[in-house]
């Protein structure tokens, strides 16, 4: 019988007396009220529930007069009883992991097998291949001998100097310009075949060390292969025992991060959460993230991604602000995605949420959703400093800007001069865009800002926007004109007749533009 079982059935004697029955009563709230509290099940674990019962156990025999000495005995066989069991267990768990690792033999022993057999085939190929190779430099030898035993006369010309020159005109061979020019080609010419034959051809001393190195690094990669084998056997018994703060730390503290990868994760993501007991997939980023500082390079970016994912599911942004700001991490937009994701749904927390995904997205060289993230935190003053630091920022960029943070503030910045520098937008155009991507709204409250200023705000924005033209300002009349700014309306159309050159053309005549307009 389990422990559980034993519990279960477990019925203290039949007790007459009042006081009896109110101390029976009490030991039974205890043993519920206790079993609540450590969260034990009927299925475990059994620690707890020996525990608890153990004490019911004690204070029974402390209460009763008449049979201590028995129910003491009793106590000593359920205690030795107990422990019997647990030893069992142990002695079960030791067998099953040797069973383990006898069943693992012949299957290490096939590999072996196939991999002796690999070798050998190779083995044979390379063979195969030397004796080719050796056919062929003995060939070699015999022509070169047989070429030095003939007698070679030498003349001054290889070719006859009166002849022209291969490549050139009778004119060319006789211009000193013409022959410089060839004389660098043939010198050109003569380096590219040397270091083609440089990097085509080797000396056989650096094939042997070649060599060599081929046998180091396969002894490297067996040692590697044979050292992560035994740290995921020793990583597998912890997670099995259910030690999963001693598993998170062996990860951790892994050679050359070895338990460091997907693998690992997937099997705390199995676990899940335990009643009670911190999440141990937290638990292993916790760890790992903690430690990255003592390794140099940082934590991959796979790894990162899904730590961070893994922190703000169980809502802990202030380990995840831990974790960004250390700077051991590595950055990738779809990081500064999903904090600014979980920044939407907590908006307690979303100004947070968005300086950490401009921290993340200018690391990145991702400028954009760097700029986004400041003007969607209200620093405009900042966001005008990063346009001007980066300056890859073209028109099109700064109108999708405004269309996704339509800041009044903003449009106000970008459409004026900035330490001494000219606007970035022009002012109409940004109005014009606003009314035609549906947002009047902030079209309208940017009108107004400039109806508030009269007449010389208006002549001084008109005079000094080169990007927009007279067939513009006409349609920003009639755009004022729509939406109940009959002032603002009139001091434009005034303004542009006041201009010198400029004539107004009836409708009638549509043969030239309605308007004409030269700027002295």
């Amino acid at each position: 019988m389990s422990i559980q079982e034993i519990n279960k059935h477990a019925v203290l004697p039949p007790i007459i007396s009042r006081s009896d029955k109110e101390f029976l009563e009490s030991m039974q709230r205890y043993i519920i009220t206790e079993t609540e509290r450590v969260g034990c099940t009927e299925e475990g674990p059994a620690d707890e529930y020996y525990i608890i019962y153990r004490n019911v156990f004690d204070k029974v025999i402390e209460y009763v007069t008449a049979y201590k000495s028995i129910l003491t005995s009793i106590k000593k066989e359920y205690d030795a009883f107990i422990e019997t069991m647990k030893e069992g267990q142990r002695t079960a768990f030791c067998l099953h992991g040797k069973l383990k690792a006898l069943a693992a033999e012949p299957t290490a022993l096939v590999y072996h097998r196939k991999r002796t057999i690999q070798l050998e085939t190779k083995k044979r190929v390379i063979e195969n291949n030397s004796s080719k190779i050796q056919l062929q430099i003995d060939k070699m030898k015999q022509l070169r001998a047989e070429y030095d035993a003939k007698e070679v006369r030498y003349h001054t010309f290889s070719k006859d100097p009166s002849k022209p020159i291969p490549g050139m005109t009778l004119q060319e061979s006789v211009n000193l310009v013409a022959l410089t020019k060839y004389l660098k080609h043939l010198e050109d010419k003569y380096a590219e075949i040397k270091q083609a034959m440089l990097k085509k051809y080797v000396p056989v001393q650096r094939k042997a060390e070649l060599d060599e190195e081929m046998i180091v690094t396969l002894k490297r990669r067996d040692l590697a292969e044979n050292l992560n084998k035994e740290l995921q056997f020793r990583f597998n018994d912890l997670m099995s025992l259910g030690e999963y703060e001693k598993a998170a730390c062996f990860a951790a503290n892994s050679p050359r991060r070895i338990l460091q990868n997907i693998g690992t994760v997937n099997k705390f993501k199995a676990v899940g959460k335990i009643r009670g007991k911190p999440f141990p997939l937290l638990l292993f980023f916790e760890t790992i993230f903690s430690t990255s500082h003592a390794c140099r390079r940082p934590i991959d970016a796979e790894l990162t991604l899904e730590g961070i994912k893994c922190g703000l599911s169980e809502k802990r942004l202030d380990l995840v602000i831990n974790w960004v700001t250390q700077e051991r991490l590595t950055f990738s937009e779809e990081l500064g995605d999903v904090i600014c994701d979980y920044g939407e749904q907590d908006t307690y927390n979303k100004a947070k949420c968005l300086a950490l995904a401009q921290m993340i997205y200018s690391d990145c060289g991702l400028h954009k959703k760097a700029l986004l993230c400041l003007c969607k935190q209200g620093q405009i003053h900042a966001a005008m400093e990063y346009i001007q630091q980066f300056k890859d920022f073209t028109y099109d960029d700064l109108m999708q800007l405004i269309k996704l943070c339509p800041h009044t503030e903003l449009i106000q910045c970008l459409t004026r001069e900035w330490n001494g520098k000219p606007p970035s937008l022009s002012f109409g155009l940004a109005i014009l865009h606003l009314f035609s991507v549906d947002m009047k709204k902030v079209g309208i409250k940017l009108l107004q800002e400039i109806s508030k200023g009269g007449k010389g705000i208006v002549e001084h924005l008109m005079i000094n926007d080169p990007f927009f033209s007279l067939e513009n300002w006409q349609e920003m009349a009639n755009i004022c004109l729509q939406n109940g700014f009959d002032k603002l309306s009139h001091d434009i159309m005034s303004i542009l007749r006041s201009q010198a050159g400029v004539t107004e053309i009836s409708e009638e005549d549509d043969t030239v533009n309605l308007m004409e307009h030269v700027f002295w």
